[in-house]
């Protein structure tokens, strides 16, 4: 068993830790503060392949693989929960379906534009009515002729008003259940498609969440992704993925509130002494560390799983579990170490704080991930 990350890896992980330093965290605090979609990120990030990392080279991808793609968004949410949000959903959750269900066609359209960061992805399957429950949406698609007419709403989109390509799924067989729920690849600017106002969010502010809106939007019927009635398939196996992108963020996030933690502690003297010698501090350092570990296991062995082409959807649910868990816990700790200090601005743990919260939310709860974890068990 070999717990070594491979040369490219570690080169992979050494580009992406120098750009985080460089590019991402001398603006973390200011698009947080002013909710700001760090657009000046995305042509960066292209031109480091870091939004095509899993992909093959030929789709224009980095032609890496997924413990690569995870080490990637671990760095980047170290200095920046909302960049490392951004990246996730466009990879896991947008590019991947295609990639994964799309024609050669929709492949060569979308997935080469994708991957190589000429286009930025999203995934909408949340509706107002259907969170947790994906299979109550009341979004549909009606075949017209030569086109697909959506009608409905979306809510909660991860790069919602930025995003050049959106999966989203709508019924096109109201009878069917879950059965009769479809893919759907849509474009910005389709007749009759329209984004609302973003979300104010108490974490990754700079992430764009917004709601879309279908009035009776038309979109051709090659835009649909799989086959009819596989969309509820295709959306799960695509949160499969996802979560593990989201257990890479929860752990970055973790990391990058113990590493302050730690620096904190030592400078900062209270009777005479650093804080890092104190036993209570000591203890929680020590806990921080453990917790951080057994996430970044957890997480590394899903990517590895879906890697090595082994059922991951288990693995993948344990360590967002775990990890957006630690994350919480962690960043509380942060903040007791700091004190006062870290319930300012001035400290980056109180960002730590909010942000770490959305991972035990989005791409499924954590009661969700327990409900996938006991039905693989008991089943």
């Amino acid at each position: 068993m070999n717990f070594e990350l491979s040369e490219e890896q570690l080169l992979i992980r050494g580009m992406v830790k120098e750009f985080a330093a460089s590019e991402v965290a001398p603006i973390a605090a200011e698009i947080d503060r002013n909710h700001r979609f760090p657009e000046e990120s995305i042509p960066k990030l292209a031109k480091l392949n870091l939004l095509g990392v899993p992909y093959p080279e030929e789709f224009g991808g980095a032609g890496a693989d997924n413990v690569s793609y995870v080490l990637v968004i671990e760095e980047l949410a170290r200095v920046c929960a909302s960049t490392a949000a951004i990246v996730s959903g466009h990879t896991s959750l947008a590019t991947w379906p295609i990639f994964e269900f799309g024609t050669s066609a929709q492949k060569e359209k979308y997935v080469t534009n994708l991957a190589s960061g000429s286009m930025l992805g999203a995934f909408a399957i949340t509706e107002p009515g259907a969170g947790t429950d994906a299979a109550a949406g009341k979004a549909t698609a009606v075949v017209d002729g030569d086109e697909y007419v959506l009608n409905g709403s979306k809510i909660f989109i991860t790069n919602g008003g930025y995003a050049d390509v959106y999966i989203v799924t709508a019924m096109t067989d109201l009878a069917a259940g879950t059965r009769g729920i479809s893919a759907f690849i849509v474009e910005k600017g389709a007749p009759g498609f329209s984004v609302g106002e973003k979300e104010h969010k108490m974490g990754i502010k700079a992430s764009s969440t917004t709601p879309l809106y279908f009035s009776d939007c038309r979109i051709p019927k090659d835009a649909l992704l799989g086959k009819e009635g596989k969309g509820f398939k295709i959306a799960m196996a695509a949160l499969d993925g996802g979560r593990i992108g989201i257990a890479a963020q929860a752990l970055g996030i973790a990391q990058g509130a113990f590493d302050a933690s730690i620096a904190y502690a030592k400078e900062r003297v209270q009777f005479g002494k650093p804080l890092a010698a104190l036993q209570a501090i000591q203890w929680m350092i020590a806990d921080m560390a453990t917790d951080i570990d057994a996430a970044r296991l957890l997480v590394y062995r899903a990517a590895w799983k879906k890697d090595q082409g082994l059922p991951y959807g288990t693995a993948s649910s344990m360590a967002k579990l775990f990890a957006s868990e630690t994350s919480t816990r962690v960043a509380d700790r942060a903040i007791q170490i700091h004190g006062g200090y870290g319930y300012t601005e001035s400290y980056p743990v109180e960002r730590a704080y909010r942000d770490a919260k959305i991972t035990e939310l989005y791409e499924g709860t954590s009661e969700v991930q327990r409900l996938v974890i006991a039905g693989s068990l008991l089943r």
